[in-house]
């Protein structure tokens, strides 16, 4: 490491540049003039080669060694360090530019109230820097940043990690920025129930669910599809409460409800991570079998499959009244199962609902 730094037409000296000329100047070796300041040989030498910074403790003793005030010689390390840091921030600006180019700041614009910033990539990587409240957006490329990625992480690209990574920092400062009672589980299972009763309720279920579940200290956070990301949800123990995300990837609402089942099916089974588009290990099977059984019982659908052969539209909303369930939650179990095509659009016209995630900017 240099003892002094030159950049943008600038330079800035270490204290070491200056103690080596005093040093030479003095007539005296660097092991004499090291006893003289009451320190070792080697951490002399360290200081002038610019490989430390200069501590307080030094500051004085060259002060009172040398006749000079402690401000003199902190003033020197601190203008040195201020450009040193200026370099690694400009360097590190380099690096950002790369892993922004896989980011939307379009989604960030329109879903958080962002500037516009045309053209202007370094205001708009600050802006997203800052949101996220992240030191560098290097930080979005490592897999298990702050969820687990689970065995599915090795088939993700870069463009995954990064925008998976997004989602997650932003739901995870939502949870920071609430107030709720520590994680209860028992309560949260009181809570699921509730929600189950909240599935046709389209136009006003978001705040009332996210009420019953923050009691129970689960934030239930919902966010605009973030693309790339290649995430449905996650979930996360956050300062002793849960979070659980998810997204409006599908926008229906049956698979809107799934989705957050099977985010309560990993929190249920104390299972933490991001569930990520087509990862079928143990602990997505599982948590897909607790989201099948808790939108509709098992053993009532089977009955329900056994007493037909046609399943219309009357039908279904019959079956779904009976179990207090959204009809297009029943139709997409249905089309899960093969028994009805995805490709009957009739029924999903008349059954499903779509769902649009609006922020509160």
């Amino acid at each position: 490491m240099s003892n002094y730094i030159e950049y943008h037409d600038r330079i800035a000296f270490h204290p070491g540049y200056y103690l080596k000329e005093i040093v030479e100047e003095s007539g005296l070796t660097q092991e004499d003039f090291a006893k003289r300041l009451d320190t070792t040989p080697k951490n002399l030498s360290i200081l002038i080669r610019g490989e430390q910074s200069l501590s307080i403790d030094m500051a004085a003793k060259l002060s009172r060694m040398l006749g000079t005030t402690v401000q003199y010689w902190l003033n020197i390390q601190q203008t040195y360090d201020a450009m040193q840091a200026e370099f690694i921030s400009d360097e590190e600006l380099i690096t950002e530019r790369k892993i922004f180019k896989l980011i939307n700041y379009k989604y960030f614009r329109d879903n958080f109230a962002f500037p516009d910033l045309k053209r202007n990539i370094d205001a708009q990587i600050k802006q997203v820097r800052e949101f996220l409240r992240i030191s560098s957006l290097r930080v979005l490329k490592e897999k298990n940043l702050a969820v687990n990625f689970r065995s599915y992480s090795d088939q993700l690209s870069e463009s995954n990690v990064v925008n998976a990574n997004v989602m997650v920092q932003i739901a995870i400062n939502r949870v920071l920025n609430t107030v709720s009672p520590k994680f209860n589980k028992r309560k949260f299972e009181s809570a699921v129930e509730y929600a189950l009763t909240q599935t046709g309720n389209h136009e006003s279920f978001l705040p009332i669910v996210q009420n019953a579940f923050s009691e129970a200290g689960v934030i239930l956070v919902v966010l605009p599809n973030l693309n790339n990301s290649g995430i449905n949800g996650a979930t996360k123990k956050v300062d002793g409460k849960i979070l659980l995300m998810v997204n409006d990837r599908r926008h229906y609402a049956d698979t809107f409800w799934f989705t957050m089942f099977h985010e309560i099916g990993h929190i249920m089974n104390g299972d933490y991570g991001i569930t990520f588009e087509d990862n079928k290990d143990k602990s997505e099977k599982d948590a897909d079998v607790y989201a099948q059984n808790k939108l509709i019982p098992q053993k009532l659908y089977e009955t329900f499959i056994k007493s037909h052969n046609f399943f219309d539209e009357e039908t279904i909303r019959l079956f779904a009244e009976k179990i207090n369930r959204d009809p297009g939650i029943v139709l997409g179990r249905l089309q899960n199962d093969r028994i009805i095509p995805y490709a009957e659009k009739k029924l999903s016209a008349a059954l499903r609902y779509k769902y649009q995630v609006l922020l509160n900017k």
